[in-house]
C-alpha cells in the first residue's frame, strides 16, 4: 500500500504529522516511539526571540478535550537553529518549522532566518496575537492575514504552509487569501476560542480568560472546515482537529486533506500516531486501495 504523500514538493512517507505544540522538538518523544514511523514533525511554535509564555494555569481538561493557554513559550528561533534543528534533521521523517510572531516584522525576520537553514518546510501560524495592533489575531483579520502571508512569502523560498484559525466567519475566504498570496499549502484548524470558569473562585480558570480548545470535541467542526477549505483552493490542505484514531484521520482525508496532524491525542497515548498510520494501511488493504490518493477528497 502506498501511504506516501507530497506537499509542495516535499515527500512524506505517510500522511501522519505531529502537530505543533504537542510534540516539542521531537526529543521529548524519541525515547518512547520510533520517529521514523511517522510522516513528519511540526516543531513547537517558534518566535523571533525567547518567549516565557503566559502566567497562571496553562492546561485545563474539559469533557472530550483540553484547553490551553501556553502563550507561545519557546527558546527562540536562533536557539532552535543552533540546538534543536540538527537533531530533527537526522530523523527519518520530515521536519516542519512552525513560525509564530507578534508583529509582521517578527514573522519576516523569523522566516528570513529559517530560509538560510536546511529545514524542508515552514508552517506559518497566523493565529498568534498581534501585540502591536492591540492583540488582534492575524488569522481573523483578512487584511492582516493577507499582509503577513505576502511579506513572509517574499522572505523565504522554502515551501510555505499557512496554519489557519477556525475563529472566523468563512474559512474558505481565509484559505483563498493564503492561496492568492502565494503559499504552497494550508493547514487547519488551530484551536477554538473557549472559556472555563472556577465556580469557587468565581473567576475564569485562565489568566487571559479565554483559551484554545482542542481534542475530540472539536472534530466534527474541524472536519467541516477542512472540507470547506479544500473546496475553496487548489493547493494541498493538511487537516487537524480532534483526530484520535485512524478512522478520524480517514474522514479528514476523504474530506479533502492530503495529510493530517495529530495533537491532543499524543498526550493520551504516545503511540497514537503510529497506530493511525498502521490503521490507515490496514484499511487500504481491506478496501483494496493501492494509493492514498484514491480516497483523498472523495466527498
Amino acid at each position: 500500500m502506498n501511504l506516501s504523500v507530497e506537499i509542495a514538493g516535499v515527500h512524506f512517507k505517510n500522511p501522519v504529522i505531529a502537530a505543533s505544540g504537542t510534540f516539542g522538538f521531537g526529543r521529548e518523544f524519541a525515547e518512547y516511539i520510533d520517529l521514523s514511523k511517522i510522516g513528519g514533525i511540526c516543531s513547537k511554535g517558534l518566535t523571533l526571540n525567547k518567549n516565557l509564555g503566559n502566567k497562571g494555569i496553562r492546561i485545563y481538561e474539559t469533557p472530550a478535550g483540553i484547553m490551553n493557554s501556553i502563550g507561545l513559550q519557546n527558546p527562540g528561533i536562533d536557539y532552535f537553529v543552533k540546538e534543536e534543528l540538527a537533531f530533527l534533521l537526522k530523523q527519518d521523517t520530515v521536519t516542519i518549522a512552525n513560525l509564530g510572531g507578534h508583529s509582521v516584522s517578527d514573522y519576516v525576520k523569523g522566516a528570513s532566518i529559517l530560509d538560510k537553514t536546511e529545514v524542508p518546510m515552514i508552517e506559518l501560524n497566523i493565529s498568534c496575537p498581534n501585540v502591536k495592533e492591540g492583540g488582534m489575531a492575524f488569522g481573523t483579520d483578512p487584511i492582516k492575514a493577507s499582509e503577513v502571508i505576502r511579506k513572509v512569502r517574499k522572505a523565504t523560498q522554502k515551501p510555505l504552509m499557512v496554519k489557519l484559525s477556525p475563529n472566523v466567519g468563512s474559512i474558505g475566504e481565509f484559505a483563498k487569501i493564503a492561496e492568492d498570496e502565494g503559499c504552497d499549502a494550508i493547514s487547519l484548524v488551530n484551536t477554538f476560542n473557549a472559556l472555563a470558569i472556577d465556580i469557587r473562585k468565581k473567576a475564569p480558570i485562565f489568566a487571559n480568560k479565554t483559551a484554545g480548545l482542542s481534542g475530540p470535541a472539536i472534530k466534527p467542526i474541524a472536519l467541516r472546515m477542512v472540507y470547506e477549505a479544500a473546496n475553496a483552493v487548489d493547493i494541498p490542505v493538511v487537516g487537524m482537529g480532534g483526530i484520535m484514531n485512524y478512522k478520524d484521520a480517514l474522514e479528514f482525508i476523504m474530506a479533502g486533506a492530503v495529510a493530517i496532524e495529530v495533537g491532543t491525542a499524543n498526550f493520551i497515548d504516545y503511540n497514537t500516531m503510529i497506530d493511525i498510520a498502521n490503521g490507515i494501511e490496514k484499511y487500504m488493504q481491506e478496501e483494496n486501495i493501492s494509493n492514498l490518493s484514491e480516497i483523498t477528497k472523495i466527498i
